[in-house]
């Protein structure tokens, strides 16, 4: 049996303990096999001297992170708890501007000034749209505001969903369960989580239904209310599902809406209703639309070539399908067209330019 005395000063007690002592009974759970008492400005520990000593290092390491900024979330303590301690050796500059803190002790934060502004519009409103190409962290950084919200108690649930689309493949009838039917769908949702929740505590999650993940289609009739809802690959979407997922949406919840206009992968006679509803609902008070470019793109070096040659191939056909319609002739194909684009504006003579 061993004993420690700690002695805390210059920080607050209260911001270290938590409320009700939400944090420190937070430590005691995580450490069952000592006896934390606290009084005053002394915290004894008492138990077998391995996880004696376990206890006082995590105690210390929480009034370290409180000193340097004044400041101690409850997810800094999870997360502190949760995996060992990431911060052991030091103390990185960069926690107050992370979002949330991922397994491994990866600081998660916003890497571009669009992803910064997009954090701060999920703070300032309820509904938030966040448009743009692909590999620009959207829905990486949706689903981390997400997680942080349950962390600080700001809302009791997350609910993925997205409209069950294939990108151009008809994978026919998928086996099993609701779940095993639409989790190939929602694995980008899941690899983001991977990163930000420990695989068993994810999967304690999802048997409580904490996370849940709910098919576009089963939103109908549901009040979603204390939950942190993302709707993923809104592109998708026809303007009917756009608007009955909203009016979903109880007084306590908080959405962020996903989508990229230039992957439609919906048939050819039908619209996306994401153009639209950006239109419709911008002036809207509590409303923000945060637009991400190539220039936030952060994967391969190479994908944000590769979107602007996309866009550039994309803005060439407009305006030679504008300059048919003015001269109504025929639509001619560039020389510096690849013959395998031939394929592609065949495809985009289907559509109507709006």
């Amino acid at each position: 049996m061993s004993e420690i005395n700690l002695t805390i000063e210059d920080v607050d007690l209260l911001e270290l303990y938590g409320e009700n002592n939400a944090k420190l009974n937070l430590l005691r759970s995580s450490f069952p096999e000592v006896n934390i008492t606290s009084r005053g400005n002394t915290l004894k520990i008492s138990g077998e001297r391995k996880y004696a000593q376990k206890a006082k290092k995590q105690v210390e390491t929480m009034v370290a992170l409180l000193r340097t900024h004044n400041k101690l979330p409850m997810q800094m303590v999870e997360d502190l708890l949760s995996g060992g301690n990431p911060f052991d050796h030091h103390i990185s500059e960069d926690i107050s501007k992370a979002i949330v803190h991922g397994t491994h002790g990866k600081i998660i934060k916003a890497k571009t000034r669009n992803q910064m502004k997009l954090v701060e519009a999920s703070e300032n409103n309820d509904i938030v749209f966040a448009i743009g190409p692909a590999g620009t962290g959207k829905t990486y950084t949706a689903v981390a505001l997400a997680v942080r919200a349950l962390r600080n108690r700001a809302v009791k649930k997350i609910i993925l969903t997205r409209p069950a689309v294939e990108a151009g493949e008809n994978l026919g009838f998928l086996p099993g369960d609701l779940k095993e039917k639409i989790d190939p769908y929602l694995r980008p949702l899941y690899d983001a989580l991977d990163d930000m929740i420990p695989a068993e505590k994810i999967a304690q999650f999802m048997t409580n239904r904490t996370i849940e993940i709910a098919p576009l289609a089963f939103m109908r009739g549901r009040t979603l209310d204390n939950a942190f809802i993302i709707l993923d690959e809104a592109q998708n979407c026809t303007t009917m599902q756009i608007k009955m997922f909203l009016t979903r949406l109880g007084p306590s919840a908080k959405c962020i809406i996903t989508g990229d206009l230039s992957q439609i992968d919906l048939p050819y006679n039908v619209k996306s209703g994401l153009r639209r509803a950006l239109h419709i609902l911008e002036p809207i008070e509590g409303i923000g639309i945060i637009s991400l470019t190539s220039e936030d793109v952060i994967r391969h070096r190479l994908v944000k070539s590769i979107i602007n040659a996309y866009d550039r191939a994309e803005e060439e056909f407009r305006q030679s399908k504008e300059e048919e319609k003015r001269n109504n002739t025929p639509l001619a194909i560039p020389a510096t067209v690849e013959p395998t684009a031939v394929e592609a504006v065949n495809e985009l003579n289907k559509y109507t330019i709006e």
